[in-house]
């Protein structure tokens, strides 16, 4: 799809053009996918990688976030295979994970397990609680959320505009999975599918969303977050390196992202959200490594397709997004 240098302009967005923040976090899914990002598929480039008895032994700590006793896991490479770890852990069906925090049993956006984890991180499993049934009115346009998924088929809030329709209904909250909406399921649905679907809501009528909230320890009965806010928490990725988890091909232990990388996975992010109510660092990660050797705005549009073509990214986002890059780049940040 060719660009042209001429043509940066905003575009409406796809779905709720919600305020942009920088996210830590997001998930992804592709069949509904492994962890990481968003449907990211395609053949992982370069080398075949060593034979399992040649890969690092990684061992992580665990704990269910509501509480339990402390658990150790190794050997996944994906989230369906960590999800299933943490299962043979303490005893539970895999389906029960909703999604995992890292180093706070709490319900924080800020700390979502992404597509990376720190080698020295601990994981807190959050797990199916109490199922809800909630109407809604919609009375504007934009409802006022932003939906991630857990990499294994489950679309979830991570986060609630303030003063939005859906802020001023105490019963739905930040990391609530939506599992149908006016009862068709959604359960492996990718979060864009589910954020187009929540748009395409006519105004004016009432609808209903089925959710599960994840279950709680005594100490969160009474919390309600409105999602992650800029800054706030460390960073994941602390410790020594980050085990990243791929899409497709073995997990790899890597260096932490450098300060441009980071910096444009953020703005990525960012854009993810503004135009199609999403977040997903993985796939932020991933449009950054896709377009931080490209020469212009249309070998991006290029590259973008043949890996991420599902996503039909609109020209004004592809060129947001070459803008973005460049802009980490040179330190404008």
């Amino acid at each position: 799809m060719p660009l042209g240098l001429g043509r940066r302009k905003k575009a409406p967005p796809l779905v709720e053009n919600e305020e942009a923040e920088p996210g830590r976090g997001g998930l992804g899914v592709e069949e509904p996918g492994p962890l990481g990002g968003g449907g990211v598929g395609g053949p992982q480039m370069g080398l075949p990688p060593p034979p399992p008895a040649l890969r690092p032994r990684l061992v992580f700590h665990t704990q269910l976030a509501h509480g339990s006793p402390t658990g150790r896991i190794e050997g996944f490479t994906n989230v369906k295979e960590l999800y299933g770890k943490i299962a043979e852990a303490f005893r539970l069906p895999a389906a029960e994970v909703m999604f995992c925090t890292l180093n706070t049993h709490k319900v924080d956006m800020d700390k979502l397990l992404g597509g990376q984890i720190g080698l020295e991180d601990f994981i807190f499993a959050h797990v199916k609680g109490q199922r809800k049934e909630v109407e809604v009115f919609k009375s504007e346009e934009a409802l006022g959320l932003t939906i991630t998924d857990n990499g294994a088929g489950y679309a979830f809030i991570k986060r609630i505009k303030e003063g939005s329709v859906i802020d001023h209904i105490q019963l739905i909250s930040v990391g609530d999975m939506i599992e149908a909406i006016n009862g068709q399921s959604l359960l492996g649905c990718r979060h864009y599918e589910v954020a187009r679907l929540l748009k395409e809501l006519p105004r004016g009528r009432t609808f209903t969303l089925k959710l599960t909230e994840p279950r709680k320890a005594f100490d969160m009965i009474s919390m309600r977050s409105g999602g992650g806010r800029p800054g706030s928490g460390p960073q994941l990725g602390t410790g020594r390196g980050t085990l990243r988890l791929r899409s497709r091909g073995p997990a790899t232990v890597e260096d932490l992202p450098s300060a441009f990388e980071e910096k444009a996975i953020e703005k990525v992010d960012d854009l993810l959200e503004s135009y199609m109510g999403i977040r997903d660092t993985e796939l932020a990660a991933t449009m950054v490594e896709l377009g931080k050797d490209k020469r212009n705005p249309d070998e991006l549009a290029e590259a973008l397709d043949e890996r991420l073509g599902d996503f039909a990214f609109p020209d004004e986002f592809v060129f947001d997004v070459w803008g973005a890059i460049g802009d980490a780049k040179v330190g404008r940040y």
